[in-house]
């Protein structure tokens, strides 16, 4: 499918297409530079400078704006590429992805360590040493603190935190000795704001976050692989199966995400070969402002979206967590006479 190249996204007009503009303009030095320029040097605007002192007195405010924030997103791409560049042949590279089919599917318990050490042995026979790992794979259960059993809480964690450890664990070895490579950590906004039966979901959520920064630093600090990228995916409510009755109460700032949306984004980050740090929709990247803000503020504001997962009735992943790992703690005990510790699932097809 061809990537969407129109100035209004997928989802309509809505806050980021505003926001784009505003980039595009008024936070753009392109484009406010030569109106000071302009009037500066000519004699008509030198006069729509004398005539209109708090226009023009704006004008410059914004451009001081403009390169600000060039200056900011200069030492951010610096900062988080480690000053140092890489070069990509797409040609040569592979990439696996968890929660996703691709040109090779292969079925893995991607909460197992042990199950993801043998798929590997298995990718590497078949495809060869992945150089960019997709951590994408995600479940939500949507009940409350109470209602959620033991179980439903250690699989949100096993598939939304503990295997982004294990897949990383078993494929970044190879990665950092070559010192080429990405992994990708799809995360959420709710690893920023929790609401009423997403609990579980937004504190999976926040520890990959966790993960991915510790794992960029580690990267510099003790591996010595600079040129290792990392990209942090925080992306809103997106329309899949897996979020079906999840209320949207702010279409306009925070709009449903097409699906199509989110990847490419994502496509475009890896393709990039640069680190990142992605935040969709655009309106977004006021959320981590909200740790700084008065307890009232905060409570008011997780307390007021209750209504979200009120209805929410999305897709299980696996519909009976219970039996999955009776199932798991069965083959454990046949395998080992009842002295393995235990391992969890990721679902990933046979090829077709």
């Amino acid at each position: 499918m061809p990537m969407h190249n129109g100035f209004i996204p997928r989802e309509g007009f809505k806050g980021d297409t505003v926001l784009k503009i505003i980039r595009n303009t008024a936070l753009n030095p392109a484009v406010i530079l030569p109106l000071l320029l302009l009037a500066r040097y000519t004699k008509k605007g030198q006069d729509l400078a004398i005539l209109h002192p708090t226009a023009h007195s704006r004008i410059k405010t914004l451009l001081a704006l403009g390169v600000i924030k060039w200056i900011n997103t200069y030492f951010s791409r610096g900062v988080l590429n480690n000053w140092v560049k890489d070069k990509y042949d797409w040609s040569r590279e592979i990439v696996l992805i968890t929660g996703g089919p691709g040109v090779h599917y292969f079925k893995c318990d991607i909460t197992s360590p042990k199950t993801i050490a043998s798929v590997a042995h298995e990718i590497r026979a078949r495809v060869g040493e992945p150089t960019v790992l997709i951590n994408n794979a995600g479940v939500v259960q949507g009940r409350s603190l109470l209602d959620a059993s033991e179980r439903d809480v250690r699989f949100t964690f096993d598939v939304n935190t503990l295997a982004h450890y294990w897949i990383v664990r078993e494929f970044l070895p190879a990665i950092v000795r070559a010192n080429h490579g990405m992994v990708v950590t799809v995360a959420s906004i709710a690893a920023w704001i929790t609401v009423p039966n997403m609990v579980d979901y937004a504190a999976s959520k926040a520890a990959a976050q966790s993960f991915h920064e510790g794992l960029a630093a580690e990267l510099a600090t003790r591996y010595s692989a600079p040129r290792v990228r990392t990209v942090l995916v925080n992306q809103g409510f997106t329309r899949t199966a897996l979020f079906t009755g999840y209320h949207n109460d702010s279409p306009f700032l925070m709009p449903a995400l097409d699906p199509a949306t989110v990847a490419e984004a994502i496509v475009r980050q890896v393709l990039s070969g640069t680190s990142n740090q992605l935040i969709l929709p655009s309106f977004a990247h006021t959320l981590p402002v909200l740790a700084a803000l008065p307890h009232w503020y905060q409570n008011r504001l997780r307390t007021k979206n209750q209504t979200i997962m009120q209805d929410f009735r999305g897709r299980k992943v696996v519909e009976d967590v219970d039996k999955f790992y009776d199932d798991k703690e069965r083959e454990a005990d046949a395998r080992t006479g009842g002295l393995d510790p235990g391992a969890s699932t990721v679902l990933v097809e046979q090829e077709k």
